[in-house]
Formats: C-alpha cells, sequence, structure tokens
C-alpha cells in the first residue's frame, strides 16, 4: 500500500466489550499482545481489551485517546494518546502500535504525527513514548541520558531517534518465578522485619482498598510520580485522595482483576510510608503484574522494600495458586529496588526505553 491508501479514524471505547461497536476496541488489545510477543516475546506485558476498557470509559484522571489505520478494511495499526488531568500536566504518553508485516510502509510516522497533532492540539509541550527491547547486546547498543544501562537498537527508537525524540532512561523488566522454593523469601522476610523494628507493621489487604485507609493510601500513591527515579521525564505531581483511589479501584476490580496491596504502616504516625500492588486478570493463570512498589523517602533504610515486596509475593502463593510469574519494571539507576529484586530472585527478561520529545 502507499501512504495515499491509508486512512485514519478514532478508536471507538464501547459501553462493553460484546457490544455492537466493540471490535476495534477488541482488536486494540489483540495488537497490543501482538506487539509485545514480535518485540520481546512476552504479550503478556500487555493488558488485554477486558482490562483496559474500564480506564478508557473514565477520563476523570487521564484522559486515553486512540486511533485506528487502515487499507481499506483492514486494520494495519494503531495509536493512543494519554493525557494526566493534573492542572500543570505538560505532557502526553504515546503506544505506537504497528506490527512487523505493515511496519516501513509510512503508516508508523503517520501515526505519530497524528499523536503529535492531538498533543498540540491539547496544549501539551512534550511527547513520551516507550519502546521494548529484549535482553540482547547487538552492534547498535543505545544508552539513555541517565548513563543508567543500554538497549540495542530497534525499528521502533529509529523511528522515534529520527522524529526528535531523546532516550532519556532505561528500565529492567524483570520476572519472579512463583513456582520457586519459598523459604529464601521467608527467610528474607524474618531479617528485614527484625531490621525495621517496632516502629513499623505491616497491613493487607485486596482492592477495594477499606474506606479508612484511602486517604493513608492516596498519600502514598502520590509519592510514586514524584519519589520514584525518572531522570528527565516530564511526570507531573499527580493529585491524590481518598476518592481517586476509590475511582482507581473501581477500574481495576471492574476488569475483574485482582490486585493485593502489602503496606508498611509507621506506627508513631500511622502514615503509610511503603506499598506493593500485584495484579491479574480475571483468568488468575498466568501472569502476575507488579504495578507500584515504593517506600517514601523520609523512611528509607529501614528494609521496608523487602518487606513490601516478600510479604506480597508470599500471600499471592497462597491467594492465587495458579499464577506462574510476577513481571515488573524499575529505572535502571533505582538500585535499591534492583538489589532487593536480584537477592530474592528476579531476572532480567527484557528492556524499555523511555523517550521524550520537547514540541
Amino acid at each position: 500500500m502507499t501512504i495515499a491508501e491509508l486512512t485514519i479514524s478514532p478508536l471507538t471505547v464501547p459501553a462493553a466489550l460484546d457490544a455492537d461497536d466493540a471490535a476495534d476496541f477488541r482488536a486494540y488489545g489483540e495488537l497490543n499482545r501482538q506487539i509485545c510477543d514480535e518485540q520481546v516475546g512476552i504479550p503478556d506485558l500487555a493488558p488485554d481489551s477486558a482490562q483496559m476498557l474500564p480506564g478508557w470509559q473514565d477520563d476523570t484522571d487521564s484522559l486515553d485517546l486512540g486511533f485506528v489505520a487502515r487499507d481499506g478494511a483492514d486494520i494495519v495499526g494503531m495509536v493512543t494518546v494519554s493525557f494526566a488531568q493534573e492542572a500543570d500536566a505538560n505532557a502526553a504518553e504515546v503506544d505506537l502500535l504497528v506490527s512487523d508485516a505493515h511496519w516501513g510502509r509510512g503508516i508508523e510516522d503517520a501515526l505519530l504525527a497524528r499523536a503529535e497533532s492531538e498533543a498540540r492540539a491539547r496544549g501539551r509541550s512534550v511527547l513520551q513514548i516507550w519502546s521494548l527491547h529484549r535482553p540482547e547486546e547487538t552492534s547498535r547498543m543505545l544508552v539513555p541520558r541517565t548513563g543508567w544501562g543500554r538497549i540495542p537498537a530497534t525499528p521502533l527508537s529509529d523511528l522515534v531517534d529520527a522524529h526528535g525524540f531523546t532516550l532519556e532512561q532505561v528500565e529492567r523488566n524483570s520476572e519472579f518465578d512463583l513456582r520457586a522454593d519459598p523459604a529464601p523469601l521467608k527467610a528474607a522476610l524474618a531479617e528485614a522485619t527484625q531490621a525495621a523494628g517496632p516502629d513499623y507493621r505491616v497491613v493487607e489487604w485486596l482492592l477495594p482498598t477499606p474506606p479508612e485507609l484511602r486517604s493513608g493510601y492516596a498519600a502514598v500513591l502520590a509519592r510514586l510520580s514524584t519519589d520514584a527515579p525518572s531522570g528527565d521525564m516530564d511526570f507531573v505531581a499527580e493529585v491524590w485522595d481518598a476518592d481517586r483511589v476509590a475511582r482507581r479501584d473501581a477500574r481495576l476490580t471492574g476488569a475483574g482483576q485482582t490486585v493485593s496491596v502489602v503496606a508498611v504502616e509507621h506506627v508513631p504516625t500511622g502514615d503509610i510510608v511503603a506499598y506493593n500492588e500485584l495484579v491479574i486478570g480475571a483468568e488468575r493463570t498466568g501472569v502476575t503484574h507488579q504495578f507500584g512498589t515504593l517506600v517514601s523517602k523520609d523512611h528509607r533504610g529501614h528494609r521496608l522494600g523487602m518487606i513490601v515486596k516478600c510479604a506480597n509475593l508470599l500471600r499471592w502463593r497462597e491467594l492465587v495458586p495458579d499464577a506462574t510469574v510476577v513481571s515488573t519494571f524499575n529505572a535502571e539507576e533505582n538500585r535499591p529496588m534492583l538489589d532487593i529484586n536480584e537477592a530474592i530472585g528476579f531476572r532480567p527478561v527484557s528492556y524499555a526505553g523511555a523517550w521524550q520529545k520537547k514540541l
């Protein structure tokens, strides 16, 4: 095909996946998984359409727009653009989905241009996009501005580089085998708990978050956008309160997902100062995703990261016995968290590049 034959139209967000207008959204979920499979051989890195739909239906905290590229009746690519809704948000997050079979025909350029046009129209001054990479050494390795980590060049990284994006950061995607002997986790948890001392206690729950914990949980969730290493990526300081926690819970549980939270409370103040989240889809088999892990800056150095990770992994084995692995992403410069991961048995399986362009 030629670029002149390409049509790009908005992605319809249906009321339900079995609605008459849901075919494109179902195709979006399938394409997302196909791209992850082609790029790194891990289709389960991508959520399916059922997991994504509740978030697309609620634009209170993030507005998601999608665009579908067609050659006649055939879908040949998609692009999505997400806009954080904080008043001072500058960035638009882009996800470009063009399979190997259709790459190199101008489709990817047209979709990226459409995403940039949408970002400009909504007053955003920064574009961000992530690329996936296999854990391998090639003749062209890319190093981010942070100086931490390196990734092999890919067609997507070449594309965004040609369009003026800069590689700001590299993230490591690691997996933990849930079928492994739990004894090392138990030993690490016991040692970390003793080191933390009586000023810290574990609190755990399944979503939805109990009402009495929402405000405290909101406070620590807000810190993820400011405390986690992000290089020079332009991330807005997220605004969280109890209502936003309830909205997020509804989006996650509305998709049939199971979400376990293990947190640490600072006993003298009652503040939640660390947390870890594990999430799995409605089928409760296969890959579990770790969403957030954070220890508040003022409470680092007390082994709280080890506590929440080990406690949740042990709890998860009981809650979801058919789950096989836990997948997580961490910035390469986040050595404290990577040290924990490596010590308890996580191993790298892929990498992500965080790219940014100032408009």
